[in-house]
């Protein structure tokens, strides 16, 4: 048994799962609901008499662009782990495709899209000071480590993945 708990190429069974019936509305909650709570911590910027400015209205481009990738990413892991999501960085499956073709983190990139987008859209300074701890969090740990536990995990199929896609997004490298 490999320090994954992978025995001949089969998941361990005490992996941790997360039903997508469960992590849909936790991710909707966490990505839509929080930074409106955040929000409130300071004047919104660009409002005029409670109601956004053009500007601000521009933040809903990618709060739905983050959405829709958020989702996406769910629905393939939900795809490729039928019994739940698998909530561990050492998970029994690489994706590879759809936005993993052109970003090796899309869910991290997904959720720093929101982010972006709420503190444009209530052009408020705490939701941008949470985006610019997200993204310093991302960068310098959860990146870095997730690469390290799939190149341990996946060996050569892994280092082969990242030298093709770029950690953050562009198109795949030949």
């Amino acid at each position: 048994m490999s320090t994954f708990g992978i025995l001949n190429g089969e998941p361990r069974q005490n992996a941790k799962r997360l039903s997508v019936w469960l992590a849909v509305p936790l991710a909707l909650i966490g990505w839509e609901v929080l930074p409106w709570a955040v929000s409130l911590l300071t004047p919104y910027y660009g409002w005029i008499a409670g109601l956004p400015h053009l500007w601000n209205l521009i933040g809903l481009i990618p709060v739905l662009v983050g959405t829709a990738g958020l989702l996406w990413g769910l629905a393939l892991h939900s795809a490729q782990s039928p019994e739940g999501i698998e909530c561990q960085l050492d998970k029994s499956y690489l994706l590879m495709r759809g936005p993993y073709a052109y970003s090796r983190h899309p869910m991290y990139l997904s959720e720093l899209t929101l982010l972006l987008g709420w503190a444009i859209f209530y052009g408020s300074v705490a939701v941008l000071v949470a985006f610019l701890a997200w993204l310093v969090l991302f960068v310098f740990f959860a990146m870095p480590v997730e690469e390290r536990v799939l190149e341990a995990h996946f060996g050569e199929a892994y280092r082969a993945y990242k030298a093709r896609v770029p950690r953050w997004l562009g198109l795949p490298r030949r």
